[in-house]
């Protein structure tokens, strides 16, 4: 794919600050019953990371993120065993300010407090590999960024200001 070259990353993610002025994306933390986190492995950037992505113009924050827990994990967000698309199960963690993507970035993180897996994620452009890790034990590559919410998340910690 394209974006798995540096040079070209830069450009995707200027051309986003062209056209919006400040990006807006959005992460999640599904946590199971067993205490596994979902993370997944890109085709385009190195690491293992939380499922997420941009919030598209005139799209909420929540519904960015029940987009993308589905699109990249296959889980579904909601208490009941249907999908629920008013965000009922998602619990805003924190919002954050990611230097590293041009400066202009921000992200929301969402921790789902009811989900469901529809089914294993098949690897696709994007996505590589998805799984559940457990918390003590998360794949090497996983990101300082990922490492450090979930460590906010399991501990109770306020959120940090950076990503």
């Amino acid at each position: 794919m394209l974006l798995d070259r540096p040079l070209l990353r830069r450009l995707f993610h200027l051309g986003a600050l062209a056209t919006r002025g400040m990006t807006l994306g959005v992460r999640g933390a599904a946590i199971d019953a067993q205490g596994r986190v979902c993370l997944v492995r890109h085709t385009y950037v190195p690491g293992w990371h939380l499922p997420g992505g941009g919030v598209e113009v005139g799209e909420s924050a929540v519904a960015a993120m029940l987009r993308e827990f589905r699109e990249e994990a296959e889980i579904i967000v909601g208490p009941g065993r249907g999908l629920v698309d008013s965000g009922q199960g998602l619990r805003l963690h924190g919002f954050y300010h990611n230097e590293a993507a041009a400066g202009r970035d921000h992200v929301a993180l969402y921790v789902a407090t009811a989900f469901r897996v529809a089914g294993p994620k098949p690897a696709d452009r994007e996505i590589a590999e998805c799984g559940f890790f457990p918390l003590d034990a998360l794949p090497a590559g996983t990101t300082r960024a990922t490492q450090a919410r979930l460590t906010e998340i399991r501990d109770g910690t306020p959120p940090a200001a950076r990503w």
